[in-house]
């Protein structure tokens, strides 16, 4: 099993920055695809980032692509999401999800098979 330890969220303001960290524990993350989601409310949780294990590939939905920034540290077994030019619209839950060993980073939550609890990210004045 993985656990998955989100942390990092906080009250912004517009323009400012966030970097989010996942931890895992239980099992190494370092060949599992690794993906960050979002829950605004009352909306549907939507993809945001992903990155491969495989290579340097890395995913972002157009919402945020040259905003946000997700990388990895396989050593310390964790998974970051650098947030820059927050915007109101980016205030939400944020989730860090793992996939089965070996598979593909995807924009798709099915393909994930482990999901933190989440952390509040809220952008206002």
């Amino acid at each position: 099993q993985v656990q998955l330890v989100e942390s990092g969220g906080a009250l912004v303001q517009p323009g400012g920055s966030l970097r989010l960290s996942c931890t895992a524990s239980g099992r190494t993350v370092s060949n599992r695809a690794m993906g960050w989601f979002r829950q605004a409310p009352g909306k549907e949780r939507e993809f945001v980032a992903a990155i491969s294990w495989s290579d340097p590939s890395t995913y972002d939905a157009r919402s945020v692509k040259g905003r946000f920034t997700i990388s990895r540290d396989n050593a310390k077994n964790t998974v970051y999401l650098q947030m820059n030019s927050l915007k109101p619209e980016d205030t939400a839950v944020y989730y860090c999800a793992a996939t089965k060993i070996g598979a593909r980073a995807s924009e798709w939550q099915g393909g994930y098979d482990y999901w933190g609890q989440g952390t509040q990210v809220t952008v206002s004045s």
